[in-house]
């Protein structure tokens, strides 16, 4: 693998994962829709248009994709949920059309439900990826059907192997630290996911031996609030069932997985 296609790469996280790609001396191939002429070396793509990520992709070796609408608030919602939905789709067709075998495709905690919930409705602690899903907001339900989609296409291709990455906030730690006191803290619970540790997960995904399509909670094994994990649950959730202990700031996410498939564990980095 040499060549990795970067979707949505002028985006908050897309920059730090061009750059953290480029510093281990891979070749980069950057793509965004660009209001204005695009950054230099980056190509004006819009991922709705199949045809045009078919040239973008053309002589890749691999894709990460993170172009999408990053919630529910900034487009009428239909076209939050229309949008994404559709950019996936074409993103794993186009690299079906051409062969390409390793893709990694940023979804979110909240394919199951969450930060944009009236209410989030989670059955137990800490959450993991056979959690069923309870989304209510376009944002989130185009995640989980980005991940639908993925199964699709690893249904139709033997040779694929397709990440759902379920990142949070992309924030270093002390950043999301006063944001977990927050009114809605308790829908995400309390977690976030560091951005270098996101990019060590998407380029560990394109190296994976398995094949099929595999979703992964990317996210930090400890919350980043200042109350006890046991005191919050009492607090927020007292009717929701801990199936191990959580001492301490045990995180509410269980990443086990990304771990055993990916060989991937979180870890905070300055900034």
């Amino acid at each position: 693998m040499q060549k990795i296609a970067v979707t949505g790469a002028n985006g908050h996280f897309g920059k730090i994962l061009v750059q953290f790609l480029r510093e281990r001396h891979f070749t980069v191939k950057p793509s965004d829709l660009f209001s204005g002429r695009p950054e230099e070396g980056a190509v004006n793509c819009d991922v709705r248009d199949l045809g045009h990520l078919v040239s973008v992709f053309q002589g890749c070796d691999a894709v990460v994709h993170l172009a999408a609408f990053p919630g529910p608030w900034t487009q009428p919602d239909a076209k939050v949920y229309q949008d994404n939905t559709v950019g996936s789709y074409n993103v794993l067709l186009a690299c079906e059309l051409l062969g390409i075998k390793k893709i990694c495709l940023a979804s979110s905690i909240n394919a199951i439900g969450g930060v944009y919930s009236r209410l989030p409705t989670y059955d137990y602690f800490p959450v993991d990826e056979e959690h069923p899903t309870y989304s209510e907001d376009p944002y989130s339900l185009s995640k989980w059907i980005l991940e639908i989609q993925a199964d699709c296409f690893a249904r139709r291709r033997e040779d694929v192997s397709i990440s759902s990455m379920r990142f949070h906030g992309l924030q270093y730690r002390d950043f999301m630290e006063p944001r977990t006191t927050n009114g809605i803290s308790f829908k995400h619970l309390w977690a976030y996911t560091d951005p270098i540790a996101a990019a060590k997960a998407c380029l560990a995904s394109l190296k994976v031996t398995w094949t099929g399509h595999e979703a992964f909670f990317i996210v930090a094994p400890e919350t980043a609030s200042s109350t006890d994990s046991e005191e919050l649950i009492r607090e927020h959730y007292p009717q929701v069932r801990v199936t191990k202990p959580m001492p301490g700031k045990h995180g509410f996410y269980n990443c086990e997985k990304a771990k055993r498939l990916l060989g991937w564990v979180h870890e905070d980095h300055e900034h």
